[in-house]
C-alpha cells in the first residue's frame, strides 16, 4: 500500500505526540555545529531520527540525527539536532518531511538556523545574521509535483518568507543581550561544493548576503502550510575569493560551535518571546 506525503506527515507527527508531555509550541532546526541549544532544554527527551516514521538519516559530521523536546523558558520546545540536505542525495520532499511533520503536530513557529558563507564583506567569521529574504538557486523547489489542499494552496505567497514580526522580536532580544545581529538576504545553492569565487561575486550581484545549501526549502513548505518562520544564518567564512584561505567542511564546525553559545542564549530568549508574540 501507498501512502500519501500526508499520510506520511500524521503517522510521523503521531509517533513523535506519544512522547511529548503537551503539545509542542515551536520547532527549531539546527545547522551544521549549532546542537547546542537543544542539549540547554530541561526535562528533555530525546529521539533518534532512525525512530520516527519516514524519517531520513543525517550522514554528515556536526548533524547528530536526534529530537530533542523539552521546556525552554516554559515553552514546550522540538529541537532537530542536525536536517537533511538535497547534496546528501535526498529529495526535497524527504528534507522537509520533517516540517510536514511539525505542522500536522500543532507546531506553527519554526525556527531555521545555518551555517552560512560571508558574502557580505562586512560580515566576518561569527556573525549572526537574520534572514530577511532568500534567493532559491537550488535548481529545484520543494513544492514541485502534485499539490495536497490539506498542506496548503498549489501557489502560495511568497512576500513575506521570514516573518517580520518575528524578525522586530529577534532584532529587540538580540539588542537586550547586547548581541550583535545584522540582517540580510540568504541565498541557497544546491552544493556539495563550495561556491567558486566567480559564483561569489554572481550572488554579491544578485543581492545575497550569506550562501549556504539548506533552509530554503523548509521555509517554503513552511509557508506553504502557512507556519511563521524565523531564520538566523551563522557566518562560518567568507566566500571564494574575498580571503586568500582555502574552504573547509572542519573549519564550518569549528566556527559554528564557537557560535554557538551565543546563538543558544539568543534563542532561549527568544523561544518566549516568540510563543507570546503568535498568541
Amino acid at each position: 500500500m501507498v501512502f500519501t506525503l500526508y499520510e506520511r506527515a500524521q503517522e510521523a507527527a503521531n509517533f513523535i505526540r506519544s512522547k511529548c508531555r503537551r503539545n509542542p509550541n515551536i520547532a527549531v532546526v539546527l545547522g551544521s555545529g549549532l546542537a547546542s541549544f537543544a542539549e540547554s532544554l530541561s526535562e528533555a527527551i530525546t529521539i533518534d531520527y532512525s525512530e520516527i516514521p519516514y524519517f531520513s538519516s543525517t550522514t554528515i559530521e556536526g548533524h547528530r540525527g536526534k529530537l530533542r523536546i523539552g521546556h525552554c523558558d516554559g515553552v514546550y520546545t522540538v529541537a532537530m539536532q542536525g536536517r537533511f540536505h538535497y547534496y546528501e542525495g535526498y529529495s526535497l520532499e524527504q528534507v522537509t518531511f520533517p516540517i510536514r511533520a511539525f505542522k500536522l503536530l500543532g507546531i506553527d513557529t519554526l525556527v531555521l538556523t545555518n551555517a552560512a558563507g560571508g558574502i557580505n564583506p562586512n560580515f566576518n567569521s561569527g556573525t549572526l545574521m537574520l534572514i530577511t529574504d532568500h534567493l532559491n538557486l537550488m535548481g529545484e523547489n520543494a513544492l514541485r509535483g502534485g499539490n495536497d489542499n490539506r498542506f496548503g494552496p498549489r501557489f502560495p505567497d511568497m512576500t513575506e518568507v521570514y516573518t517580520r514580526s518575528y524578525r522586530d522580536v529577534a532584532l529587540q532580544v538580540a539588542s537586550e543581550l547586547a548581541v550583535d545581529l545584522e540582517q540580510g538576504v540568504y541565498a541557497a545553492l544546491s552544493g556539495p561544493c563550495y561556491e567558486t569565487p566567480a559564483e561569489v561575486r554572481m550572488l554579491r550581484a544578485l543581492g545575497a548576503d550569506a550562501v549556504g545549501m539548506s533552509t530554503v526549502p523548509e521555509a517554503t513548505v513552511a509557508r506553504h502550510m502557512d507556519m511563521k518562520v524565523l531564520g538566523i544564518s551563522v557566518i562560518v567564512n567568507q566566500g571564494a575569493g574575498m580571503i586568500d584561505k582555502r574552504l573547509s567542511h572542519e573549519e564550518v564546525l569549528k566556527t559554528a560551535e564557537e557560535s554557538g553559545a551565543r546563538l543558544a542564549e539568543l534563542l532561549n530568549r527568544l523561544a518566549p518571546r516568540l510563543a507570546v508574540s503568535n498568541e
